[in-house]
């Protein structure tokens, strides 16, 4: 299984880096990110210990990891040049924490996400058929979502990726250990947004090609 995005205490989680990645091997994951909250305000301090930890357990577990950011709640006039800082510091994913109805995220994130090519738009809420377009045109991966909340959105996410032919991929937003999904529960969750069977291994799938891309770099 793999997972794209969660947090660890670096940012809202309840976990560190390491007991984070042992609890989601231990539940059968073999591709994983840590992906934290960051503005401009704490960029700099996360992503350097993100990567530390991602190399460490690398070294030593099966499961591997990649370092990421979620740029979240940043004016989306400063997407593009944070998501450059970020890789800058070593990120080598890049997500942003798009337009859930959930929470007041500022009108123009997805857009501005989406035209910063980042690697994955989190939880993009209502977002428009013009969105879902560019981002098959751009290749950035819309979230369908295990978060509770965030996921209210999924069938509106899914519907209009797969008329606008964008790739999907499933992820946890996991904060604690409860929030690492077993995979009975990621096929229900994809049912849950109205798509079939097929779609959950094709999602893994186009994951893992991205992890894989983004893990030989590290």
């Amino acid at each position: 299984m793999i997972d794209l995005h969660s947090h660890s205490l670096f940012s809202d989680g309840l976990l560190l880096p390491s007991e984070l990645i042992r609890r989601a091997e231990v539940k059968g994951y073999r591709h994983w990110a840590i992906t934290d909250h960051a503005d401009i305000s704490n960029i700099d301090h996360i992503v350097p210990r993100i990567v530390s930890a991602a190399r460490e357990v690398n070294r030593h577990w099966n499961i591997k990891v990649i370092p990421g950011i979620e740029l979240t709640h940043v004016p989306p006039e400063t997407i593009a040049a944070l998501a450059q800082r970020a890789k800058e510091l070593g990120a080598r994913l890049i997500v942003v924490h798009g337009q859930t109805i959930a929470e007041p995220v500022p009108s123009g994130t997805n857009r501005a996400a989406i035209e910063a090519g980042v690697h994955i738009l989190a939880h993009p809420g209502l977002i428009t058929p013009q969105e879902a377009e560019l981002a098959a045109q751009k290749k950035v991966f819309l979230e369908i979502t295990s978060r509770k909340g965030h996921s209210l959105t999924n069938g509106h996410v899914a519907r209009l990726a797969q008329s606008a032919r964008a790739v999907l991929v499933l992820n946890s937003d996991t904060h604690s250990p409860e929030d690492i999904v077993s995979l009975e529960q990621r096929a229900r969750i994809v049912e849950g947004a109205g798509l079939d069977k097929e779609a959950l291994p094709k999602m893994d799938e186009a994951a893992k090609n991205l992890f894989l891309q983004l893990l030989t770099s590290l």
